[in-house]
């Protein structure tokens, strides 16, 4: 019998990828996808999705779908908490493993390993340390689609929010910018592939601007806020 997993699903590419890879592989049962959303919005946290969108994705690959909903800006305890307990209400359904699309985060998923272990569960990183630019050829390679839905204007400019990503996308961009966007430089939502029983059908809404205040800034300072650029998407 195949050891039961859960799958830490963003909506995005590298989610896609590291599913595929673990569907392909064969070695653990994936039972169901675990999302993290804004409680008050109804949106993936940083990808800005809406919960319709991530639930036509759910339905389409064949799994069930748990969404952890947090508060609008939840304190490192209040996530570790009400994660603590998502984790160990699958640990009492025979959950063994907690699959993730991380690259080379080595704090992200130190803390990642951190948290499974206090609940004797333990973390699956199917695409650790491949290199980001062969990963994302062998995404669109493989046939899947995917648009960015948010950039952070740091890195990018408002003009690479809502494009689909595809060869003359990753020329495009800055030579500081990994092509997998794995330091945060941009999200993505992936709306077909292998995995995917039918493509997910949406339309393009408006592109907003948001700012975050960084820690220790003053409210009227913008030059110390955080400036994204959200593509909505809308489920038709």
């Amino acid at each position: 019998m195949k050891p039961k997993a859960i799958f830490n699903w963003s909506s995005g590419k590298d989610s896609a990828l590291a599913l595929y890879k673990v569907l392909q592989e064969d070695r653990f049962e994936v039972t169901s996808l675990l999302t993290s959303i804004n409680k008050e919005f109804q949106r993936i946290s940083m990808h800005g999705v809406h919960v319709s969108l991530l639930e036509k994705q759910a339905e389409s690959l064949g799994l069930s779908l748990t969404k952890l909903e947090l508060p609008a800006d939840p304190s490192m305890e209040e996530y570790r908490n009400l994660m603590l307990q998502t984790l160990n209400n699958f640990k009492d359904l025979g959950i063994t493993h907690s699959v993730f699309g991380d690259i080379f985060l080595e704090d992200l998923r130190k803390y990642r390993e951190d948290q499974l272990q206090s609940v004797s569960m333990q973390g699956i990183f199917p695409l650790w340390k491949i290199n980001t630019a062969d990963l994302i050829h062998e995404f669109l390679d493989l046939g899947f689609k995917t648009i960015v839905t948010c950039v952070n204007e740091t890195f990018l400019d408002r003009s690479f929010a809502g494009r689909i990503i595809d060869e003359n996308f990753i020329r495009d961009l800055p030579e500081n910018v990994d092509p997998c966007g794995e330091n945060g430089e941009f999200h993505t939502f992936t709306f077909a592939g292998p995995i995917f029983k039918n493509p997910i059908s949406f339309e393009m809404g408006e592109v907003v601007k948001k700012t975050y205040p960084k820690p220790g800034s003053a409210d009227n300072e913008e030059n110390g806020d955080y400036v994204f650029w959200f593509c909505d998407l809308i489920a038709k």
